[in-house]
């Protein structure tokens, strides 16, 4: 099990949501790209960095700063957040970064999906956001058409490789991972995926890595490290332990 730690960017600061609400803010540290530089030095091995602003007007304001952030670490970084086009996606992957995460694109318009996946592969994770079992995009505040099961069967079927399942009413809220759906879009995809939202202990870690299903193989894991719960140190000799 890799655990990812995230850093969200807004107005150029690491914060961190409740439940996805723009409202619900708490500014964690000035200065993300050394937050990213201590995930590093503390044995990351990747480090997820969303783009808050992008995801909620799909204009980015922090691009720079996950630039930033791909070329002061030595790890690979995974964005998302507010990429709305193929040409958003390629300048992120030629600024270096390992992965790129699209959300809304991919549940609103298949065929910009399609080219996406043909083009860049395995540098394409789909979000997947969900809350209360309806799919949502554009920042998290409107439902889509589909339902989260049926976008990850979408990507399965375009040739996509991982998926980033969160369960937004748990994101933010250390309230625990919902261990159930993230492996049921597992099992209805047949793809790779990470784990996002709620993630409080290592018991939660543990519970993850007890469900046995081998297609979850990654975690998320941002506010519990800020609120110093547990350390990126013990969260990497839990998985390795389990």
């Amino acid at each position: 099990m890799l655990i990812i730690p995230a850093i969200d960017l807004k107005d150029g600061r690491c914060v961190r949501l409740s439940q996805g609400r723009s409202s619900e803010v708490t500014v964690y540290d000035a200065d993300p790209i050394e937050v990213a530089k201590r995930f590093a030095s503390a044995g990351a091995q990747m480090i997820h960095v969303v783009d808050l602003d992008g995801a909620f007007t799909g204009k980015s304001r922090n691009r720079e700063i996950a630039k930033g952030i791909v070329t002061s670490v030595e790890v690979p970084v995974q964005i998302g957040g507010g990429i709305r086009s193929q040409e958003d996606v390629r300048e992120l992957i030629d600024a270096g970064a390992e992965r790129v995460v699209i959300g809304s694109l991919a549940a609103q318009f298949p065929e910009k999906l399609a080219m996406l996946l043909d083009e860049f592969g395995a540098r394409i994770s789909v979000g997947i956001d969900a809350k209360a079992g309806e799919l949502m995009v554009h920042g998290w505040t409107e439902a889509a058409k589909l339902s989260p099961v049926e976008l990850a069967r979408r990507v399965a079927a375009l040739g996509g490789e991982r998926i980033i399942y969160t369960d937004i009413a748990r994101d933010g809220m250390l309230s625990g991972i919902n261990v159930t759906e993230t492996v049921a879009i597992a099992v209805a995809s047949g793809l790779r995926v990470t784990a996002s939202g709620g993630i409080s202990s290592l018991e939660d870690i543990r519970k993850l890595i007890d469900a046995r299903e081998p297609l979850v193989d990654s975690v998320i894991v941002g506010k519990a490290f800020y609120e110093n719960r547990f350390t990126l140190e013990k969260a990497i000799k839990t998985a390795e332990q389990s």
